[in-house]
C-alpha cells in the first residue's frame, strides 16, 4: 500500500488553502492512502513550522510527502532547503512535488552506472527547484521593499496594519510565564517581535498603573 502524508502551506492568514487542497483528490486517485493532511499558514522562509515539524516526526519508512510546488514545502536558503529534504529522506520517506521531474520510480529498477546516473540528475533537479524558490522570496522581497521607498516618497506608505490577535497571543502566554523563545516557537514568530511586543505592553502597564496611582493620591 503507498501512503501518503500531504502538507499544504500558505505564506499569510489572510490567505487561504482551499486551491492546493485538490491535491488531496489528486493523491487519492493514483492509489495512495493518506496517513495525514498537514495545514500550515506560515512564511517557507522559516525552519520553525509546528506542522512541518509534525509531519517529519510523523514520517514512517516508505512514506511519500506530497505538496503542490517545492516552494510550498521551502523557500530557504539552499544549504537549509536541502537539510530539510534530507530530514525527510533520513525518515526513510520520498518526496512527490508534482511541478519536478520525478525519477525515482526508475531509479528503483536502475542498477550500476545508470542508478548512478539517474540518482545525480534527481538531486541536481531539486537543488535547481530549491534555488529558485529561495530567488523568487528574495525577489519579492526586494519588491516589496522598492514598493516601501516609493511609497514613502509619494506620502502613501502608512506601515503594515498591526496583528492585534498575535499581539494579544504574546501577551498572553508571556503573562502566563512562558519565555520568549517559546512563546515564539508556539506563535510561529521572531522572538525580536515577542520582546518588542512584550516590552511595550509592560510599558504602557507601568503608565496606566502610575496614572491609577496619581489619581488615588489627587
Amino acid at each position: 500500500m503507498k501512503v501518503a502524508r500531504i502538507y499544504l502551506r500558505v505564506s499569510t492568514k489572510e490567505q487561504e488553502l482551499e486551491r492546493q487542497e485538490r491535491i488531496i483528490d489528486d493523491t487519492k486517485k493514483q492509489g495512495y492512502y493518506i496517513a495525514n493532511v498537514y495545514r500550515e499558514k506560515a512564511s517557507g522562509a522559516i525552519t520553525n513550522r509546528p506542522e512541518l515539524q509534525r509531519m517529519i516526526e510523523d514520517l514512517q519508512i516508505g512514506d511519500v510527502v506530497i505538496a503542490e510546488k517545492i516552494d510550498r514545502l521551502t523557500r530557504l536558503p539552499l544549504d537549509e532547503a536541502v537539510s530539510l529534504i534530507n530530514s525527510i529522506k533520513l525518515k526513510g520517506a520520498k518526496l512527490c512535488i508534482p511541478d519536478i521531474l520525478d525519477l525515482s520510480d526508475i531509479s528503483s529498477e536502475a542498477t550500476g552506472v545508470t542508478k548512478i546516473v539517474i540518482d545525480s540528475m534527481q538531486d541536481l533537479l531539486l537543488k535547481i527547484a530549491l534555488q529558485v524558490a529561495r530567488d523568487d522570496y528574495e525577489t519579492r522581497r526586494q519588491r516589496q521593499k522598492e514598493g516601501i521607498v516609493i511609497a514613502k516618497a509619494q506620502g502613501k506608505f502608512k506601515g503594515r496594519k498591526a496583528n492585534t490577535q498575535l499581539h494579544k497571543m504574546i501577551i498572553q502566554y508571556r503573562s502566563s510565564g512562558k519565555s520568549i523563545n517559546k512563546t515564539a516557537e508556539l506563535l510561529n514568530c521572531s522572538p525580536s517581535t515577542v520582546k518588542k511586543i512584550w516590552t511595550n505592553h509592560k510599558k504602557k502597564s507601568e503608565v496606566n498603573n502610575h496614572s491609577k496611582h496619581d489619581v488615588v493620591t489627587k
